[in-house]
């Protein structure tokens, strides 16, 4: 597998490279932050964008979910990146700096989250776990690695004599919010807290946004935790989740399949394309510890110079080119939104306008 970093590298000299071209021409810029889990692929997608107009200088910072969501809010950004789409009080906040229209949440980038570990001298493709060991692992209950509990679902597998160290997101995160629905609904009684964004238990070892999360795994033996599967590292192992009676690894595909079951979740419209995730699934081939990443945008912008940016940008992400360019497993190796989403993702983008006449 290529390494996270040389792919960040990578996509960061693209962005530069876009800024430093677009120079002394006439153009347009709009901003974004917001979810670390989109980074590769939202550079990706900008280097993309240049391509096509190289004159829409357009950037990117992986703040969090959170921030992005509260910068976007107060009219900070553009548009924003989230792991989480907005509460019932967050859309109405939002919709109030759209300058008299709507708000867009478009689910534009699909990823598993990867459970990821370092244990050096593993001999195995791929840790079975159950959603309850999980859900024990992180809990601190389960404190070695060669627990019972592990042992039952790796027969044959030498496990270390090792103590298990949980890792977590410190920073308020939709990954976070996303892995901790998966062990609150696949765990069950086995996660005793709430969903949530920020961490549930105190005086663990934590890492700020993606890129912190994997220095932190890398930097000791016997750590695990959770990262977009982007930005999952060749020095980490992975863990194949239990689904009904068999165990999983990431895929796009198996990702996928989790978001074409699940239906919408509540107050979805046609422009907020939100969707409630089925973690408990027990389909075949299924992978439920998965986060959609929403684009966050405005039907209306200020100018009319702005609006046509952001739509060229999320119509470019959108379309079969930008969701493959993020697909690649060179780059990010997402799952592509399905055509039927496609159309009616298009079908909103296509509302974004200028400010209203008069």
């Amino acid at each position: 597998m290529i390494k996270g970093t040389g792919r960040r590298l990578a996509a960061g000299a693209a962005v530069l490279a876009v800024a430093a071209t677009a120079c002394g021409t006439d153009s347009t810029s709009i901003a974004g932050a917001g979810a670390s889990s989109q980074e590769i692929a939202m550079q990706a997608w900008l280097a993309g964008l240049h391509d096509l107009r190289p004159e829409i200088l357009a950037s990117y910072d992986p703040t969090g979910s959170g921030a992005g969501r509260e910068m976007f809010i107060t009219g900070a950004v553009d548009f924003a990146g989230t792991d989480a789409h907005l509460d019932e009080e967050e859309a109405a906040e939002a919709e109030e700096r759209c300058e008299g229209g709507e708000v867009l949440e478009l689910p534009l980038y699909i990823s598993p989250i990867a459970v990821a570990y370092h244990l050096p001298g593993l001999d195995v493709e791929h840790l079975q776990l159950a959603p309850e060991t999980i859900a024990g692992l992180f809990d601190g209950r389960i404190e070695r690695w060669d627990d019972p509990a592990i042992a039952a679902t790796n027969p044959g597998v030498e496990l270390p004599d090792l103590p298990v160290v949980p890792v977590n997101r410190s920073d308020d995160s939709g990954t976070t919010e996303n892995f901790t629905e998966y062990l609150a609904q696949a765990g069950g009684a086995a996660w005793p807290h709430e969903p949530s964004g920020t961490w549930p238990r105190a005086g663990t070892h934590s890492g700020q946004q993606n890129v912190g999360m994997v220095s932190t795994l890398e930097a000791a033996e016997g750590t695990i935790g959770y990262v977009d599967a982007s930005q999952v590292t060749e020095d980490l192992g992975t863990v194949a989740v239990g689904v009904g009676e068999e165990f999983v690894p990431f895929s796009p595909e198996a990702a996928a399949a989790v978001v074409d079951a699940s239906p919408p979740a509540e107050g979805a419209s046609d422009t907020r394309l939100i969707i409630e995730l089925d973690r408990a699934t027990d389909a075949t081939g299924a992978y439920p510890v998965v986060l959609i990443s929403y684009t966050i945008a405005c039907t209306r912008y200020d100018t009319e110079e702005k609006a046509e940016s952001v739509r060229t940008l999320l119509s470019y992400i959108a379309s079969e080119e930008g969701q493959a360019r993020a697909a690649s497993p060179e780059v990010a190796g997402a799952a592509p939104i399905s055509a039927g989403l496609r159309e009616r993702v298009m079908a909103a983008v296509d509302r974004i306008e200028g400010p209203a006449a008069g």
